[in-house]
Order: C-alpha cells, then structure tokens, then sequence
C-alpha cells in the first residue's frame, strides 16, 4: 500500500519523477509503489545515465531519482547536464554507496538528496516530497557525515587524503581513466578537448605522484572511486 497523498509546499499537486537504475528489480517495484502514492507520477523509466538525461530533457520533471552506479555516461555528469539543461528539475541521488568522495560529487554536481538504497519506499517518498516542497534530503548515514546551516550543504570534516586535492573535474577524469577510456573518448562524453583531457590527466599524475594510466586507474579503483 503506497503512502497517502500530500500538500507540497503547502501547494496539493502532483509531483512528476524520472527514475534512472539499471537494476529492473529496484527500479519497478520503486516505480510501481510510487504509482501508488496519489500524488507522485512516474513520466519516465530509464537504464542508464544516457538515457536518463534524455528522459528529463523530454519530460522536464520536478524529480530525477538517480542511481550512480549505471552503465554509460558517469551520473554525476549526468545530474550536471540535467541541472543546467532543467534548471527547475531537482535531483536526488540514489545509492548503495554513501563513501565521502560520492556524497561530496553529488553535492557538487547540486542534487538535492542523497537517499541510501536501503531505506524502505516509503522514505523514497518522503525524500521526493520534502525535495519536489524545495527541500532537501539526506538519509541519515548521509547526513551524519554533512553540516547543514544558512550557508548550505557540505562534508562535516575537510578530507586530508591526496584525492581530496582534485577538482571536480579532474575527479571525473580519473573515473573514466579507471575505466579503460581512452584520452579522446573522455573528451567526447565531457564535451572537452583532446588538449584540456590531457592537461588534467598530467595535473593528477603530480597531485597523485603517479605516473601512468594504468596506476591511475588502479589509484582510483582502491580509493574507492571507479565505481560511481
């Protein structure tokens, strides 16, 4: 049985979400208990974070539920390109990765939500009311880790390790590294040049004193890193 029904923003109306997993055994029966809410309409399904951008450049829907861990283009680009392409489509991270690098990628990409795979529905429900109100949600072995105040959303302790010196891009760039891509293939998904791909691949082989390709991807897997 769904949950009841709710004024958002003290506003009744229903609330449109696009739901991105590529697991059909967490994406349908999510799908299909938020059908059930009364107030929450799924407009879109999709496998992938390719696929999700398309269905919420189609729909433009108040929600993205986004899993991180999919195939193709890397989520957190995904929540960018969703974000300056639907400035008012909201985005909340779904995930059974809750490490500080994924918490902080998110909140730099700007979701507004962050809720662990192991919370039941109706906590999904929760998160996407309270951030569809113009809210934000956190599930609680997420927000242990943040502060929450007037000046907004952030990681309660600074990192310390060498990864915590990257930029956001070059995060990025070592993700795709770690994943096999090669030089002009990271351009083509991050709309960059072969040239500035380059450049950030040189500035983390001196953050990280790593020297090749292959270290990198290794560096980025036992850090924790390849997998979003």
């Amino acid at each position: 049985m769904g949950a009841e029904p709710t004024a958002v923003a003290g506003v009744s109306r229903t609330i449109t979400v696009v739901m991105a997993d590529d697991q059909p055994l967490v994406r349908l029966p999510l799908a299909s208990w938020l059908r059930q809410t009364g107030d929450i309409k799924v407009v879109g399904e999709a496998g992938n974070a390719d696929d999700a951008v398309t269905a919420a450049l189609r729909e433009r829907p108040d929600i993205v539920l986004m899993d991180i861990d999919m195939p193709g283009l890397l989520a957190f680009d995904a929540v960018r390109t969703i974000k300056s392409r639907c400035p008012r489509t909201r985005v909340i991270v779904l995930s059974g990765f809750f490490h500080d690098k994924y918490i902080e990628a998110a909140l730099a990409a700007e979701a507004s939500g962050y809720v662990t795979k192991g919370e039941p529905p109706d906590v999904v429900v929760s998160a996407i009311r309270t951030v569809a109100g113009g809210g934000v949600y956190f599930s609680p072995q997420v927000q242990e880790r943040l502060v929450i105040d007037t000046t907004g959303v952030r990681l309660a302790t600074e990192g310390t390790t060498r990864a915590s010196t990257l930029t956001a891009r070059e995060l990025e760039v070592l993700r795709y590294i770690a994943r096999g891509l090669s030089k002009k293939d990271i351009a083509a998904i991050m709309h960059l040049s072969v040239k500035t791909v380059d450049n950030h691949s040189t500035s983390l082989m001196s953050k990280l004193n790593i020297h090749d390709r292959v270290e990198l991807a290794r560096y980025a897997i036992r850090e924790g890193l390849a997998e979003a």
